[in-house]
């Protein structure tokens, strides 16, 4: 065996192909979405550090009305194929076009709650429909 990991070495045409054979759909659509981060100049979410001001792109999961405090707060998990994120409107009960499956680009500092990733109230771009 060689000393070099395999996701290191030079990979052939077939052998893409095969490990695209291979992949599950999940695995096939986390790697489009991590080259879609790529090719958009975004930060990846799974480097985004605390109170780190970032721009992240990604598909909206999960879409929920969750009040912060007796606010109403609309609240959204963004994957981008490496890590998720929660997207928070505070004072908001819906935003059309924030929808699970939609692709858009957020802006905004990060802030961690309970362990998790969250950007509140961020400046947001829906990506168009009809890429997927």
């Amino acid at each position: 065996m060689s000393a070099v990991p395999r996701s290191e070495k030079p990979v052939g045409r077939f052998r893409r192909m095969l490990d695209r054979l291979s992949s599950s759909q999940e695995d096939l659509e986390s790697e489009e979405l991590r080259e879609d981060t790529a090719t958009t100049g975004c930060t990846r979410i799974g480097d985004c550090h605390d109170r780190q001001i970032v721009t992240v792109t990604g598909t909206l999961r999960t879409v929920t009305l969750r009040p912060r405090a007796g606010v109403p707060a609309l609240e959204a998990e963004l994957f981008d194929g490496s890590a998720a994120l929660d997207v928070v409107w505070l004072g908001r009960r819906s935003i059309v076009g924030i929808e699970p499956g939609r692709k858009l680009i957020a802006s905004g500092r990060v802030s961690m709650s309970r362990g998790r990733r969250v950007l509140f109230n961020p400046k947001y771009e829906l990506r168009p429909l009809g890429r997927e």
